[in-house]
Protein backbone atom coordinates (compact mmCIF):
# COMPACT_ATOMS: atom_id res chain seq x y z
CA UNK A 1 0.00 0.00 0.00
CA UNK A 2 1.31 3.40 -0.51
CA UNK A 3 2.67 4.70 2.36
CA UNK A 4 0.95 8.37 2.17
CA UNK A 5 -2.72 6.67 1.69
CA UNK A 6 -2.14 4.54 4.56
CA UNK A 7 -1.31 7.71 6.96
CA UNK A 8 -4.26 9.62 5.83
CA UNK A 9 -6.12 6.36 6.21
CA UNK A 10 -4.90 6.03 9.87
CA UNK A 11 -5.26 9.88 10.41
CA UNK A 12 -9.01 9.47 9.38
CA UNK A 13 -9.82 6.86 11.62
CA UNK A 14 -7.78 8.69 14.33
CA UNK A 15 -10.40 11.84 14.05
CA UNK A 16 -13.19 9.59 13.80
CA UNK A 17 -12.24 8.40 17.18
CA UNK A 18 -11.80 11.60 18.84
CA UNK A 19 -15.32 12.18 17.04
CA UNK A 20 -17.26 9.84 18.99
CA UNK A 21 -15.49 10.22 22.30
CA UNK A 22 -16.17 13.91 22.28
CA UNK A 23 -19.92 13.00 22.37
CA UNK A 24 -19.48 10.38 24.85
CA UNK A 25 -18.93 13.33 27.26
CA UNK A 26 -22.61 14.42 27.12
CA UNK A 27 -23.92 10.95 28.45
CA UNK A 28 -24.80 10.93 31.93
CA UNK A 29 -22.22 8.73 34.57
CA UNK A 30 -25.31 5.89 34.65
CA UNK A 31 -24.99 5.76 30.86
CA UNK A 32 -20.99 5.68 30.88
CA UNK A 33 -21.15 3.55 34.00
CA UNK A 34 -24.02 0.89 32.84
CA UNK A 35 -23.10 -2.99 32.56
CA UNK A 36 -24.67 -5.70 31.33
CA UNK A 37 -23.47 -7.79 33.63
CA UNK A 38 -20.60 -7.68 36.19
CA UNK A 39 -17.96 -9.08 34.39
CA UNK A 40 -18.81 -6.89 31.43
CA UNK A 41 -16.74 -3.56 30.72
CA UNK A 42 -18.89 -0.41 30.82
CA UNK A 43 -17.93 2.93 28.58
CA UNK A 44 -15.70 4.19 30.93
CA UNK A 45 -13.56 0.66 31.43
CA UNK A 46 -13.65 0.07 27.07
CA UNK A 47 -11.94 3.92 27.27
CA UNK A 48 -9.42 3.29 30.33
CA UNK A 49 -8.50 -0.06 28.83
CA UNK A 50 -7.78 1.61 25.35
CA UNK A 51 -6.00 4.65 27.57
CA UNK A 52 -3.61 1.67 29.64
CA UNK A 53 -2.30 0.64 25.33
CA UNK A 54 -1.87 4.50 24.68
CA UNK A 55 -0.04 5.13 27.43
CA UNK A 56 2.55 1.46 26.59
CA UNK A 57 2.78 2.58 22.81
CA UNK A 58 2.46 6.46 22.33
CA UNK A 59 5.40 7.15 24.24
CA UNK A 60 7.36 4.09 22.05
CA UNK A 61 6.22 5.45 18.80
CA UNK A 62 7.50 8.77 19.70
CA UNK A 63 10.98 8.23 20.92
CA UNK A 64 11.26 5.58 18.24
CA UNK A 65 9.84 8.19 15.38
CA UNK A 66 12.20 11.25 17.35
CA UNK A 67 15.49 9.14 17.05
CA UNK A 68 15.17 7.44 13.36
CA UNK A 69 17.43 8.38 11.28
CA UNK A 70 15.60 6.61 8.53
CA UNK A 71 13.71 8.71 5.34
CA UNK A 72 9.91 7.54 4.52
CA UNK A 73 9.48 5.35 0.94
CA UNK A 74 6.48 5.05 -0.75
CA UNK A 75 5.15 2.05 -0.09
CA UNK A 76 4.85 0.18 3.15
CA UNK A 77 4.76 -3.56 3.10
CA UNK A 78 3.09 -5.36 5.90
CA UNK A 79 5.11 -7.61 7.84
CA UNK A 80 3.49 -11.45 8.14
CA UNK A 81 2.84 -11.15 11.86
CA UNK A 82 2.11 -7.05 12.46
CA UNK A 83 -0.42 -7.65 9.35
CA UNK A 84 -1.96 -10.56 11.20
CA UNK A 85 -2.34 -8.94 14.21
CA UNK A 86 -3.37 -5.50 12.78
CA UNK A 87 -6.60 -7.86 11.04
CA UNK A 88 -7.10 -9.45 14.16
CA UNK A 89 -8.14 -6.38 15.87
CA UNK A 90 -10.24 -5.26 13.39
CA UNK A 91 -14.13 -4.63 14.30
CA UNK A 92 -16.58 -7.56 12.78
CA UNK A 93 -20.36 -8.39 12.96
CA UNK A 94 -19.48 -10.92 15.77
CA UNK A 95 -16.97 -10.06 17.40
CA UNK A 96 -14.57 -12.80 18.71
CA UNK A 97 -13.64 -12.31 22.58
CA UNK A 98 -10.03 -11.85 23.55
CA UNK A 99 -8.06 -12.51 26.64
CA UNK A 100 -7.22 -8.93 27.83
CA UNK A 101 -4.02 -8.76 30.07
CA UNK A 102 -4.29 -8.42 33.52
CA UNK A 103 -2.63 -4.89 33.73
CA UNK A 104 -4.45 -3.46 30.97
CA UNK A 105 -8.05 -4.42 32.48
CA UNK A 106 -9.78 -1.48 33.93
CA UNK A 107 -12.71 -3.95 35.27
CA UNK A 108 -14.37 -2.45 37.88
CA UNK A 109 -12.26 0.50 38.40
CA UNK A 110 -13.14 3.79 40.17
CA UNK A 111 -13.30 6.19 37.02
CA UNK A 112 -15.23 9.25 35.48
CA UNK A 113 -15.43 11.30 32.89
CA UNK A 114 -11.50 12.29 32.72
CA UNK A 115 -11.06 8.79 31.36
CA UNK A 116 -13.01 10.25 28.06
CA UNK A 117 -10.06 13.65 28.00
CA UNK A 118 -7.60 11.89 28.79
CA UNK A 119 -8.25 9.27 25.78
CA UNK A 120 -9.19 12.62 23.62
CA UNK A 121 -5.67 14.07 24.36
CA UNK A 122 -3.86 10.52 23.14
CA UNK A 123 -5.89 10.89 20.39
CA UNK A 124 -4.23 14.14 19.18
CA UNK A 125 -1.18 12.88 20.21
CA UNK A 126 -1.46 9.94 17.43
CA UNK A 127 -2.55 12.58 14.72
CA UNK A 128 0.60 14.14 15.58
CA UNK A 129 2.80 11.25 15.52
CA UNK A 130 0.97 9.98 12.36
CA UNK A 131 2.15 13.15 11.26
CA UNK A 132 5.58 13.06 12.17
CA UNK A 133 5.63 9.28 10.53
CA UNK A 134 5.31 10.74 6.83
CA UNK A 135 9.13 11.63 7.43
CA UNK A 136 10.12 8.45 8.37
CA UNK A 137 10.52 4.92 7.54
CA UNK A 138 7.09 2.69 8.22
CA UNK A 139 9.02 -0.63 7.11
CA UNK A 140 12.09 -0.10 8.57
CA UNK A 141 11.13 1.31 12.25
CA UNK A 142 10.22 -1.30 14.78
CA UNK A 143 8.08 -0.78 17.80
CA UNK A 144 8.37 -3.03 20.90
CA UNK A 145 4.82 -4.71 21.46
CA UNK A 146 3.18 -4.79 24.94
CA UNK A 147 3.44 -8.67 24.80
CA UNK A 148 6.89 -9.03 24.51
CA UNK A 149 9.95 -6.24 24.04
CA UNK A 150 11.33 -8.99 22.10
CA UNK A 151 8.10 -9.06 19.40
CA UNK A 152 8.64 -5.95 17.33
CA UNK A 153 6.61 -4.72 14.52
CA UNK A 154 7.28 -2.26 11.47
CA UNK A 155 6.18 0.98 12.75
CA UNK A 156 3.10 0.86 9.82
CA UNK A 157 1.69 -2.19 11.66
CA UNK A 158 1.89 -0.71 14.57
CA UNK A 159 -0.13 1.99 13.69
CA UNK A 160 -2.77 -0.41 12.19
CA UNK A 161 -2.70 -2.27 15.22
CA UNK A 162 -3.15 0.19 17.86
CA UNK A 163 -5.80 2.16 15.51
CA UNK A 164 -7.62 -0.89 14.70
CA UNK A 165 -7.62 -1.91 18.59
CA UNK A 166 -9.31 1.29 19.59
CA UNK A 167 -11.85 0.84 16.52
CA UNK A 168 -12.84 -2.43 18.19
CA UNK A 169 -13.69 -0.70 21.69
CA UNK A 170 -15.28 1.63 20.26
CA UNK A 171 -17.58 -0.24 18.23
CA UNK A 172 -17.83 -2.34 21.68
CA UNK A 173 -19.08 1.16 22.97
CA UNK A 174 -21.78 1.58 20.41
CA UNK A 175 -22.93 -2.13 20.89
CA UNK A 176 -23.06 -0.90 25.02
CA UNK A 177 -25.09 1.64 24.03
CA UNK A 178 -27.45 -0.52 22.23
CA UNK A 179 -28.06 -2.66 24.82
CA UNK A 180 -28.56 0.08 27.30
CA UNK A 181 -31.85 1.25 24.67
CA UNK A 182 -32.77 -1.79 24.91
CA UNK A 183 -32.91 -2.37 28.30
CA UNK A 184 -32.71 0.73 30.36
CA UNK A 185 -35.95 2.74 30.76
CA UNK A 186 -33.94 6.06 29.48
CA UNK A 187 -35.65 7.83 32.86
CA UNK A 188 -33.78 5.69 34.79
CA UNK A 189 -30.45 7.38 33.17
CA UNK A 190 -30.85 10.80 33.99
Amino acid sequence: MQSEKLIQLLIDQTKDSINQAEKLKNDHIQTLTWKEDPASWNILECMEHLNLYGDYYLPQIKDKIKNSKTSSETHFNSGFLGGYFAKSMLPKEKLNKMKTFKDKNPLNSELDKSVIDKFINQQFELLALLEQSKKVSLNRIKIPTSLSRLLRLKLGDTFQFFIHHILRHLNQIDTIKESIKKTVPEHELS
